[in-house]
């Protein structure tokens, strides 16, 4: 494995920590609306960063596609019985599987991946012009 993908999947992990963080910290100190909000964008966010830690040459678009499609299909999963059967015996699967459907998380996953899609696609960007060699002077004489 390269340097630059342990780097990588380093970073991964730090970020996806950081937003378990982010989220338990804000529910242990809001109620309501924000709380809820703010957990299924940090979940999208952390599902996006999963995704770049299994494939870290995915381009940002196919990661955030992943991410919140993953995110949409365990929410709708909890239409039915399983999960939340499944979330009743282990914490940890609650964290991951919730409990029951809720249609206003569904418009929240996209929040927390999009602002990610973007900044991966500015950084890529920014590191294929510094590692792309200078175009060539015109010999045209233009």
């Amino acid at each position: 494995m390269s340097l630059s993908m342990r780097r990588t999947r380093l970073l991964m992990v730090s970020s996806a920590a950081g937003f378990a963080g982010a989220a338990y910290s804000i529910r242990a100190v809001l109620d309501g609306p924000v709380e809820q909000y703010s957990g299924a964008a940090l979940s999208g966010a952390i599902v996006y960063t999963i995704a770049i830690f299994i494939w870290p040459p995915v381009s940002p678009a196919v990661a955030g596609g992943a991410a919140i499609a993953y995110c949409w299909f365990i929410e709708f999963a909890q239409l039915t019985p399983v999960p939340g059967a499944i979330s009743q015996r282990s914490w940890f699967a609650r964290q991951l599987l919730g409990a029951q459907f809720d249609s206003v998380d569904v418009a929240w996953y996209p929040v927390g991946v999009i602002p990610l899609v973007a900044a991966h696609w500015i950084l890529r960007a920014r590191m294929r012009s510094r590692t792309d060699p200078a175009p060539a002077a015109s010999s045209s004489g233009v």
